[in-house]
């Protein structure tokens, strides 16, 4: 598996692009060029967390201070900050944009991965999240302004899956 460096900047330029100034992450393989490409440009701001759920707090702050933020994390990390989305975006109504590596699905060769990619659809319906598939890099900034506007707009959670397709070569 080779992440895919071009398509990587396609994503960042497109998070770039929706005026965004501050992701929270946690590293993750698919995300590494994107983790770089934050921490290397000094218009953005890069947090990165231990533990996913921070990374709803951080995103709550930011939207609070009136910044536009980008959360980044694998669908492993997303189901580990369920409280967090639940208890506190959720029920205080708290948009969250998050780009979620979907780990674990067709071609995944890493058994570990598996069950969080099995489930992640069955997780976004349950809690009514929004949810897209990001497979192109030619469309993936459109993508990140309209998931970024719906979760604004609608003032909840919505999460672009980035697929397998777009992150790896």
């Amino acid at each position: 598996m080779t992440v895919s460096l071009t398509n990587s900047k396609a994503v960042y330029q497109g998070i770039r692009d929706a005026g965004v100034r501050s992701i929270s992450a946690l590293p993750e393989t698919w995300l590494v060029y994107l983790l770089q490409m934050a921490d290397d440009d000094p218009h953005m701001q890069l947090v990165e967390v231990a533990k996913e759920e921070e990374a709803i707090g951080i995103a709550a702050g930011s939207y609070f201070a009136g910044d536009k933020h980008i959360l980044l994390m694998q669908n492993h990390g997303f189901l580990a900050a369920i409280n967090g989305i639940v208890s506190l975006a959720q029920l205080y109504r708290i948009p969250l944009c998050m780009l979620v590596a979907h780990r674990g699905h067709w071609g995944e060769p890493y058994p570990w991965h598996t069950r969080g990619g099995i489930v992640t659809e069955e997780v976004l319906r349950a809690l009514g999240i929004p949810f897209e598939y990001a497979r192109d890099p030619h469309k993936v900034g459109k993508q990140i302004k309209e998931a970024l506007t719906f979760a604004h707009s609608s003032l909840g959670p919505v999460a672009l899956l980035l697929s397998r397709d777009l992150m790896e070569d």
